[in-house]
């Protein structure tokens, strides 16, 4: 009698909880490969691949590096999907007395990045 053995998830080894730590448009951003973010505009067309060297901290699970301020070497790949606005903020400014009532309205121009490569 033969015996086969079932692959399970610990013989594999696991990328999924790969991720990093990156600076981009004045914030920072926890990315995973394969996922979609949402960030301030970044200047690009639909389709280009930018590289960020910016990473703050990188983990694939079971090491962790931390950068000094930032890792040598080190960098993220993402492709731009699309460039948007925001949602509208509304704001109303009132001066009691005076009669004096002010609205306005804003949207922030926003571009989903997606994560290729870490």
């Amino acid at each position: 009698m033969t015996e086969t053995k079932k692959e399970t998830k610990t013989d594999q080894k696991v990328t999924e909880n790969k991720f990093a730590v990156i600076k981009i448009a004045g914030t920072q951003l926890k990315v995973s490969e394969g996922l979609e973010f949402e960030v301030r505009k970044i200047d690009g067309k639909k389709g280009d691949v930018i590289e960020i060297t910016d990473v703050l901290l990188i983990s694939d699970g079971e090491k962790t590096t931390i950068g000094t301020p930032v890792i040598e070497g080190a960098k993220v790949v993402l492709e731009i999907t699309s460039q948007k606005k925001g949602e509208k903020i509304d704001g109303f400014k009132f001066s009691a007395k005076s009669r004096n009532r002010t609205h306005f309205g804003a949207r922030q121009l926003v571009t989903k990045v997606l994560v290729k490569k870490i």
